[in-house]
């Protein structure tokens, strides 16, 4: 609950409502598919419940095993690139701007954007993180093609990281790609789940 509410603050979009063993959100424009994302459910429940979405609009995710929702769903949907639900307690630890960089950390309300960019005007990299509570979620940590390898993704998640901490926030979330995944672990996060996701056929 706490990766949706955060997620949705970092998107600006609508936040989650809770449901049984999880939550529902609008996953918003240009989408109109409505997301329905588990915590705690049986693989009858998983079948049961794709089978009474079985029309265009529909989307499931689970904290679980990617075969288990594979299994679950119609042969009419389609499986989702999945990722890493991971978690880190978050430490105070100083860091540095690799040479010929500046960072720019901005919050407003429940987020926060750290920007790093090169002397010569680049918009070299970004990374965001939603609030909820204790919890900060890392979301779109994104470095440009031209300025990769230098750093930049550690140093963004090192100053959100920070910036998190000073404001009382005490534990990470994120959802990792596989190649994001060995960063992240790399900076102390701690694989907690594959978080796979389908969506019913298209209209």
């Amino acid at each position: 609950m706490a990766w949706g509410r955060g997620r949705a603050h970092s998107r600006t979009t609508a936040q989650p409502e809770p449901i049984d063993g999880g939550y529902e959100v609008a996953v918003g424009p240009p989408s109109t598919e409505v997301r329905k994302v588990y915590h705690t459910y049986t693989p009858e429940f998983l079948a049961q419940t794709a089978a009474a979405l079985d029309t265009p609009g529909h989307q499931l995710m689970i904290a679980g095993p990617d075969a288990l929702l594979r299994s679950a769903i119609p042969a009419t949907w389609t499986m989702d690139q999945g990722g890493h639900l991971m978690a880190v307690v978050f430490s105070p630890d100083p860091y540095t701007v690799p040479d010929g960089y500046r960072l720019v950390v901005e919050t407003e309300g429940p987020l926060t954007v750290a920007r790093a960019f090169h002397t010569n005007g680049d918009h070299a990299a970004s990374a965001r993180l939603g609030r909820d509570g204790e919890f900060g979620v890392f979301d779109k940590v994104v470095t440009a093609d031209n300025h990769r390898r230098r750093g930049l993704g550690s140093t963004l998640m090192r100053a959100l990281t920070l910036n998190a901490h000073a404001l009382g926030m005490r534990s990470g979330l994120l959802v990792a790609s596989d190649e994001g995944r060995a960063l992240y672990e790399h900076l102390g996060w701690t694989f907690v789940s594959d978080f796979p996701g389908a969506r019913s056929k298209a209209a």
